[in-house]
C-alpha cells in the first residue's frame, strides 16, 4: 500500500475525512478541478449541491482511473462550493454519501479540505473538485 491514512488524536474528531496522508510512492497523479458535467460539456444535476458533489467525484474517479490509480490512492481532496454557508453540509456529504459505495471511497476520506467561494467558471457551477494521488 502507498498511501497510509491517520488523524492523530491531538486533531480535532470526528471530522468526516483523515488528517494526514503518508505516501510513500513516486508517481503522483494531479487531477485537475472536476464538476459536474459530462463528456460533451453539458450540465448535470443543475442547482442540485448533492447531485454536483456526486457527479463531480464521478469525474475524479475517471480522472484517477486512466490514471491507473483509484480513491485508495488519494492523498489529497480539495472542494470548492459557491455561496458557502454551513448550513451546506448536509447536501454536501449527501452528494459523496449517494457514490460513497459506487466508488470505493475510503471512509474517513482522506485529507480534505471545503474551500468557499464567491463563484467559479460557470454560473450553473456549484462545486468542483480536485485531488492528489500517489502511485509505487
Amino acid at each position: 500500500m502507498t498511501v497510509h491514512l491517520a488523524s492523530p488524536d491531538s486533531l480535532m474528531q470526528p471530522v468526516p475525512y483523515h488528517h494526514v496522508a503518508i505516501a510513500t510512492g513516486t508517481r503522483q497523479v494531479h487531477i485537475a478541478g472536476q464538476v459536474a458535467r459530462d463528456g460533451r460539456g453539458q450540465a448535470l444535476a443543475p442547482g442540485d449541491l448533492a447531485g454536483q458533489v456526486a457527479h463531480a467525484l464521478r469525474n475524479t474517479g475517471a480522472g484517477l482511473r486512466a490514471a491507473g490509480a483509484s480513491f485508495g490512492d488519494v492523498v489529497r481532496l480539495t472542494f470548492y462550493v459557491t455561496d458557502w454557508t454551513p448550513d451546506k453540509i448536509e447536501p454536501f456529504m449527501a452528494g459523496i454519501a449517494q457514490v460513497s459505495e459506487e466508488l470505493r471511497l475510503p471512509q474517513p476520506l482522506p485529507p480534505a479540505s471545503l474551500i468557499g467561494v464567491s463563484h467559479l467558471f460557470e454560473p450553473d457551477v456549484l462545486v468542483e473538485v480536485e485531488a492528489t494521488a500517489v502511485l509505487e
